[in-house]
Parts: structure tokens; sequence; C-alpha cells
């Protein structure tokens, strides 16, 4: 289990929340692996939208994003009725990519109960290639990217995925 206080989430956005229903557990007891999944990408909804690759952005343009990478971690059991918190961090970019995560937190016992580190490419929807990332974007990403690195705690990445 990593506690909270070894690093202060309160201080990224919060792009998801959700209470566990039955139905999300496995035979093990614990939610199982896919609906972490399914968490994140409700979250990556809830991130993206902040730096302007909002619905209303793909709906108006040809453009799209690929998830290219996802790095999971699993640090503490999930379980029907628990409270989950979804914090999301920047971490890079390059022309055309985004480097990312989110800390699913298990909101009541403040615990960090999952991670998942993502690179992600801005795309062409048309030719359903990786395109680079508009100037305004760019900005607007970079300005969150800023506000994250100054933050007094290291992100725990994976440390085979980047931008």
């Amino acid at each position: 289990m990593i506690p909270i206080p070894t690093m202060n989430l309160t201080a990224l956005p919060t792009t998801h929340q959700a209470t566990i229903p039955e139905d999300y557990l496995d035979a093990m007891g614990h939610m199982n692996v896919m609906w972490y999944i399914h968490l994140f990408d409700n979250a990556t909804w809830g991130f993206i939208p902040r730096f302007g690759m909002s619905s209303e952005y793909f709906q108006s343009t040809r453009s799209a994003a690929f998830a290219l990478e996802q790095h999971v971690r699993h640090l503490d059991e999930v379980h029907s009725g628990d409270n989950v918190t979804i914090y999301s961090r920047a971490l890079g970019r390059s022309i055309k990519r985004l480097h990312f995560m989110h800390f699913m937190v298990k909101a009541d016992a403040e615990i960090a109960a999952a991670t998942v580190e993502i690179v992600a490419s801005h795309a062409d929807r048309i030719t359903r290639r990786t395109s680079p990332l508009p100037d305004s974007i760019a900005a607007r990403f970079d300005n969150i990217l800023n506000a994250h690195d100054a933050l007094d705690w290291a992100a725990p990445l994976c440390g085979i995925m980047a931008p």
C-alpha cells in the first residue's frame, strides 16, 4: 500500500470519481482488472478536455486521440462499495504524443489503489495516423505540465515509457 501522505495528490485535478458496484467484482472478490481500465479511461476523458481535447474538439476537427501504451500498477484491492477518486498528472510530451498518469485512490481510506501511466497520441481521424498537436493544445498541456513539474514529489514512473 502507498499511503496518500507520501504524495500530495490533491494538488492534481480530480478527473473521475465512482462507487464500485457489486458487478465489478471477479471470482477473487475484488474489482476485476477490466474495470480499472474502464475507470482510468473515464479519467482520461475527464483530463484531456482541460487542455483542449474535448469531444467538441474531436467533433469539429479531423482529429482523434489514440492510446499507444499503458502500464497499470495494482497497489491495493478495491471492493464493492469502495469510493474511488482518480487524480491525473501530466508527465511530458513530444510533437505528437502525450505522457500522463492517473492515480486511483480509495477515498475513504486515503490509500492509493492503482496507477496507470499512459502514452497517447494526437491523430488524424481520416488517415488514422498520428499527427502533430495543434499549438493551442500543446501550450495548454505545457501549462499543466509546468504546474505538475513544480510539485515537490516525483511521479512513480515505470521507467520504460516516454512521449
